[in-house]
């Protein structure tokens, strides 16, 4: 968890698009920014991995992205994704950990009324503080450690958050967020409480799962985790036209695929994959 906090940190202080800048200024050309926060919504993504190099080749073939580097200052590199005329995520290059494991994986960022407030009340609700508060060009950004252990991130833009048609699902596209959580309840409660959610609850194959929102528009969902051996984390879907394929080119690209795409996980829609640098996605059928 010490190692986890760390490297965290190195995210925070590297970049996330608030905060970072590409080298000849953002285009913001292709998107659009409400006027007040988007409360639940995850308006950013970073993936933080010891390999940038092999993971944006492998999200080049695999979406289509293009990169471009970016400068905040810090040691550590760090680039943004683009995804037709959209900025799409970014990737933070860390040191790999002393002791050889892999650390790679994706961190989602949900805009907040108040960044402050939400880690305080964070700690009251059991959580922890994987990075401080801290001010950015563009904004202020946090990250806590939920009751089970996941981490996620907390941001308040100065600009207005990328508003939903700016960040419309599409192919190549993040199109959902969800916790994997061995205690649907206790995760529900904690971030009710932290981010201001709503609760909704909705029948599906595979039983009951639950929706997080806000302002009637589900931004995120929590579900029950179905692999013992995974601990609890945020998972981070991203929009393919056919979850099998897209499974077999990211294990031509050097990924691996963990579940199949089969009738038995959501009618075959989406597919569980690492990628090279060890970071789990999931493919998700889109196709409107």
């Amino acid at each position: 968890m010490k190692l986890y906090r760390h490297l965290v940190t190195v995210v925070l202080l590297s970049g996330l698009l608030l905060s970072c800048t590409t080298t000849t200024g953002p285009d913001l050309a292709g998107m659009s920014f409400s006027d007040q926060p988007l409360i639940g919504k995850a308006i950013w993504h970073d993936l933080v991995t010891e390999n940038p190099a092999a993971a944006e080749r492998f999200y080049e073939g695999l979406f289509g992205w293009s990169f471009q580097k970016a400068t905040g200052g810090g040691r550590h590199a760090y680039s943004v994704a683009r995804s037709g005329n959209v900025w799409v995520a970014g990737i933070v290059a860390v040191d790999p950990p002393a002791g050889g494991e892999t650390f790679s994986r994706w961190l989602p960022y949900l805009s907040v009324d108040d960044v402050d407030r939400a880690v305080d009340t964070s700690v009251s609700a059991g959580g922890t503080v994987a990075a401080t508060a801290r001010n950015v060009p563009l904004g202020r950004v946090a990250a806590i450690v939920d009751r089970e252990g996941a981490v996620i991130g907390l941001a308040r833009s100065d600009i207005g958050d990328p508003d939903d048609s700016t960040t419309a699902a599409a192919p190549g596209r993040v199109i959902w967020n969800e916790l994997l959580t061995n205690d649907v309840g206790t995760a529900t409660e904690f971030y009710r409480r932290v981010v201001g959610f709503d609760v909704r609850m909705i029948e599906r194959r595979g039983g009951e799962y639950t929706l997080l929102g806000h302002s009637g528009i589900d931004r995120v969902g929590l579900l029950s985790n179905p692999i013992p051996e995974w601990t609890p984390i945020w998972l981070t879907y991203f929009g393919v036209k056919d979850a099998a394929a897209a499974a077999t080119r990211a294990e031509e690209l050097g990924g691996q695929i963990l579940v199949p795409a089969s009738p038995e996980v959501r009618e075959g829609t989406m597919a569980v994959v690492a990628d090279p640098t060890g970071a789990l996605l999931v493919l998700q059928n889109w196709t409107r």
